[in-house]
């Protein structure tokens, strides 16, 4: 095709990928393949044993071998690793053991989406089950072709260019929490490079994976490591980590375990607890996800209405038959945050708040039990009283960050601390690296450097212990840090992407480049009537007393992307309403009077479908 785009959803070989269980031994798991002799890996009582045709045999053989007896290439990963101080946690980190006993209770799935074949993602996706994880491969790409990148480098110049096509090209394709790219290349010993908690998203969500050889096995855990960076999961290596195996998945030697150490679970807890991967509660629908249907693998797939898991996992589930995986007699639904006691909420019931100033809540419909897809507000809004720009959902704002690190009293240092401290090209001052080492900062980009703050009154509270650098200039000190994560992978201490760094100006790549770059284009005045906003899908969001889809006519605010704001029929449920055909009527006809009879009817018939 000449490297153009091609969309397939059939798949050339029927379905011969299977996961499953040691009948009668609490615990075990095991993925399997059929598609060319017997492939897999089984976990049973704290080991895993791999299983592959036995090469050059001629009567179907197979090689049956415990995996940590497997030699192979020394390979670490590139994500450099450093000691968490739990005990300096930052205050936005909550300490409740309750509450972050519940995480690992509750299962996270993650929509994944990858340039490799699908053998590998079970092998993965049985890694994760230990953590209430659930990996979903949603899409997979195929350069055949060309690369859309230049893979020359090193590994975190190619991890970067990746995740810059993933932001651009990926993302508006297809819906998914990760990108990982499969490179048949090596970069010097390094196995694979992700970034740390970055899972959900946009702009950093994704890792890349050096896969060499033919030991899959092994290659899924390199899989898994670097996808476990994305999920919030840092190293093992120097921390008091309970493993039940001599290396876990998280120890930087890429040691081909299967295993996710106590470390590991933290982590991931602590990231959910902050307000991390709040995209990891989203239950991937039927229609986006590659795997073949199968009742019972906890996986809601095309012609399913639910799926609870294994006769024993379903007898606590009240909604869904375990047999037929359809809904129980009187049952509405079975999963979904927008499902409670087999019954949907009523529309208009938050199912996603905020959490910053350019983040917009969404609301159950009241006829669906999965929240409606996250939005935020367009790139390029003005926030922060005109001093910021929302970018990916956040006010990008110098003082935001400061505080980050130094406390709620720190605040922005002067721009001549910026351009002092960046023109320097050290680990403390730059725009970045290049092959030469850290690149100096340009004057009209000093501003999108290392962050430089002022009025620090307090240690750090990050929650990892960094270098410190303190600069006198005029009347002020400049504190600025180095966290000592390398130079191929995003440091906390330097000007977060879509920070404003001057007049109708953002940092991109280290650069201070035009705003234009950001393509906002919403005039409120005239799309939305002066009464919202427009959000990431450039329809408004309307105040309280407007309703969308433009504003214009009077309502109770929201879009045509967030879900109703208010229950239409707060006394009726779905059932009384089709029963009930000429009392809708009469609803519709009486809200005339206060309401816009469009709206009103929209609504009505949503709750209907």
């Amino acid at each position: 095709l000449g490297g153009t785009y091609c969309k397939s959803l059939s798949l050339s070989q029927g379905h011969c990928h299977y996961s499953g269980y040691i009948e009668d031994v609490e615990g075990s798991s095991a993925a399997l393949s059929l598609c060319s002799g017997l492939r897999g890996v089984i976990h049973t009582e704290g080991t895993s044993f791999g299983i592959e045709p036995l090469e050059g045999s001629t009567s179907d053989e197979h090689l049956v071998y415990r995996l940590e007896d497997v030699k192979t290439e020394p390979l670490s990963c590139g994500t450099p690793h450093f000691h968490n101080h739990d005990d300096e946690a930052s205050p936005r980190q909550p300490t409740d053991r309750h509450k972050k006993r519940a995480v690992l209770h509750q299962t996270h799935y993650v929509e994944l989406l990858l340039v490799v074949d699908h053998e590998r993602v079970s092998y993965v996706a049985l890694m994760y089950m230990a953590l209430n994880i659930r990996i979903v491969l949603v899409g997979l790409e195929i350069w055949s072709e060309q690369n859309f990148i230049n893979t020359d480098g090193s590994a975190g110049e190619v991890l970067g260019r990746f995740t810059q096509w993933r932001e651009k090209e990926l993302v508006h394709r297809r819906r998914h929490d990760s990108a990982q790219l499969i490179i048949n290349k090596g970069y010097g010993g390094t196995a694979g490079m992700a970034f740390v908690g970055t899972a959900c998203s946009r702009s950093h969500g994704g890792g890349i994976n050096s896969f060499t050889n033919n030991n899959v096995m092994s290659f899924a855990s390199i899989v898994a490591h670097e996808l476990g960076h994305n999920l919030g999961m840092n190293h093992d290596d120097g921390r008091n980590c309970k493993c039940d195996v001599t290396h876990c998945i998280m120890n930087s030697g890429a040691t081909g375990s299967h295993n996710f150490s106590s470390c590991s679970a933290d982590d991931f807890e602590k990231m959910i607890l902050n307000s991390g991967g709040r995209c990891l509660l989203n239950i991937p629908r039927p229609d986006e996800a590659y795997s073949a249907p199968f009742c019972g693998n906890k996986l809601v797939d095309v012609g399913e209405e639910c799926d609870c898991g294994s006769e024993e996992e379903c007898e606590k589930d009240l909604c869904c038959e375990p047999k037929t995986c359809k809904l129980r007699s009187g049952a509405q639904c079975a999963y979904g945050v927008c499902c409670k006691n087999c019954r949907f909420l009523p529309g208009g019931t938050v199912c996603r708040s905020s959490t910053d100033e350019c983040d917009l809540p969404e609301y159950c419909n009241g006829s669906s039990a999965l929240c409606q897809n996250d939005v935020f507000k367009q790139d390029g809004h003005p926030c922060k009283q005109g001093q910021a720009y929302c970018y990916n959902g956040q006010c990008q704002h110098y003082d935001t960050q400061c505080q980050a690190i130094f406390g709620t009293k720190a605040k922005a240092a002067p721009e001549l601390c910026f351009k002092d401290v960046n023109s320097k090209g050290d680990r403390f001052g730059n725009c970045g690296y290049h092959s030469n080492g850290f690149r100096k900062c340009e004057s009209r980009n000093a501003m999108c450097g290392k962050l430089q703050c002022e009025n620090v009154l307090s240690s750090v509270i990050f929650g990892i212990k960094p270098s410190i650098i303190q600069t006198p200039i005029a009347d002020t000190t400049c504190w600025g840090v180095d966290f000592l994560l390398g130079s191929d992978v995003p440091d906390p201490g330097m000007v977060n992407e879509g920070t404003k760094c001057g007049e109708n100006k953002i940092c991109l790549n280290f650069e201070c480049k035009s705003a234009e770059v950001l393509n906002y284009d919403c005039d409120v005045e005239k799309k939305c009537h002066g009464h919202g906003e427009c959000n990431s899908n450039k329809n408004c969001h309307c105040e309280y007393g407007w309703a969308p889809p433009f504003c214009e006519a009077s309502g109770y605010g929201g879009s045509v992307d967030s879900g109703p704001t208010w229950n239409v029929f707060p006394s009726l449920n779905f059932t009384q309403i089709k029963i009930l055909p000429q009392g809708m009527v009469c609803l519709c006809s009486f809200s005339w009077f206060f309401l816009s009879w469009r709206w009103v009817c929209t609504c009505s018939s949503r709750g209907m479908s």
